[in-house]
């Protein structure tokens, strides 16, 4: 199977990957389905014209980008990679960055950066992931494959720490229209998409050191826009794959009062602000374009072909971009990643050394009930055997729904004959 580029007429894919610190494996999983059961299904590889991420779905994309013109090779570079982490490796959890960052929860400044440094704060030393990405993405390819139109678009979207704005940094193959959006807390930055674009996206608040452009610094851009959907249609997409790394536990029902055994405690309580921290709009963004699609649809049905062109003609004047119908699929976790963390920490699989790293990973792990809450510890778990339980997750989560992705990824009947 060869190359993915295609006539520019057809729909444009855009994949929209989300924010979850280690969770982002899952994404793994998929775009190494996407690349082999689904191509072999379609008997060619998937177009993946734009790319957006949020945080670790930043780093996943910006992977993607960089190896669009080989798509055939993507799924095994991206595993590896996963497989091959280890958190020790990535962040540092010797006894004197164990201490700093204890004394840093009891209020102590952060040192001041060295001269030439672009980081600064943060409660773990991450300068190992830093490394990583680095190394593991080769970033002249993102360039290479825009000027070759293997690739339409990416964009990273970041939190700007001075002004709590969000920063949709983007590199397009085409100019980008000057109106990006009315929202008055987005702003876009046409880049040059690089290491600290990413970096800056991936900064975990209050755990990672926030990441310095030029001369603003930068922290997750899941604060405000963990699932970055409206990049990547302002961008082109006509159809959306989206990715979200939370589980949706069906709504409990409540009988007994809880117990107070079962009332939270600090971790337990970190977890749960990481997660309110990393909102997921998804289903309220897709419920919404849903509508968008209905009222095109209903408006079409009513005044005929001159509907759409007519009311759009308004709609760019007004607020700068038209209104589109947009396709898409969703695919979240359908097991609990917290509880899948824990179970991962209890059963001993966890490779690491040193006497206080090892009672810290299983502090975050949890005990009892608790063991099922250990949401903080499945955002740090960088560990290639975890990682590698998430990517056959992610995969058998794709496979059900196959159907819904070969009709996403069906383009080629809308090309001219």
């Amino acid at each position: 199977m060869g190359s993915v580029q295609a006539p520019q007429s057809r729909p444009r894919i855009g994949f929209v990957l989300s924010g979850g610190g280690s969770r982002g494996a899952y994404e793994a999983g998929i775009i190494h389905y996407l690349r082999t059961d689904l191509a072999k299904r379609l008997g060619r590889h998937v177009p993946l014209d734009i790319v957006t991420g949020t945080s670790v779905g930043a780093i996943n994309a910006a992977f993607l980008a960089a190896t669009m013109g080989d798509p055939a090779s993507q799924a095994e570079q991206i595993n590896s990679a996963w497989r091959a982490l280890r958190l020790e490796e990535l962040i540092s959890l010797k006894p004197k960055d164990l201490l700093r960052a204890g004394r840093m929860l009891l209020g102590s400044d952060p040192p001041p950066p060295p001269p030439g440094s672009f980081r600064y704060g943060g409660i773990l030393d991450t300068s190992g992931l830093e490394r990583f990405v680095i190394r593991a993405i080769p970033w002249r390819g993102i360039d290479k494959n825009l000027r070759g139109k293997k690739l339409h678009a990416i964009s990273v979207s970041a939190t700007h720490v001075a002004s709590g704005h969000t920063v949709v940094f983007l590199s397009s193959a085409e100019p980008v229209p000057r109106e990006w959006s009315r929202d008055p807390f987005v702003r876009h930055r046409a880049a040059r998409i690089g290491p600290r674009h990413v970096l800056a996206s991936a900064a975990i608040p209050m755990l990672f050191p926030a990441v310095k452009i030029g001369e603003e610094y930068f922290t997750d851009g899941g604060l405000r826009q963990n699932t970055p959907m409206s990049p990547a249609i302002r961008l082109g997409a006509d159809r959306l794959l989206l990715v979200s790394l939370r589980h949706l536990k069906p709504a409990p029902v409540v009988t007994d009062p809880p117990r107070v055994e079962a009332y939270p405690k600090p971790l337990f309580l970190a977890g749960k602000a990481l997660n309110a921290l990393m909102l997921d709009h998804t289903e309220y963004d897709l419920q919404r374009m849903q509508r968008i699609n209905l009222i095109l649809e209903a408006g079409h049905a009513s005044f005929g072909d001159q509907f759409e062109q007519t009311m759009n003609h308004e709609l760019v004047r007004m607020r700068g971009a038209p209104l589109r119908r947009i396709q898409a699929v969703h695919i979240r976790p359908s097991e609990d990643i917290g509880a899948m963390a824990a179970d991962f920490v209890a059963a001993g699989r966890m490779r690491v050394s040193g006497l206080l790293a090892r009672k810290l990973i299983d502090r975050l792990a949890g005990r009892g009930e608790g063991r099922h809450e250990s949401d903080f510890l499945s955002y740090l778990l960088f560990d290639g055997n975890f990682a590698a339980e998430l990517i056959e997750l992610g995969r058998r989560d794709a496979a059900k729904k196959e159907d819904e992705l070969a009709s996403l990824f069906d383009v080629l009947s809308h090309v001219p004959k």
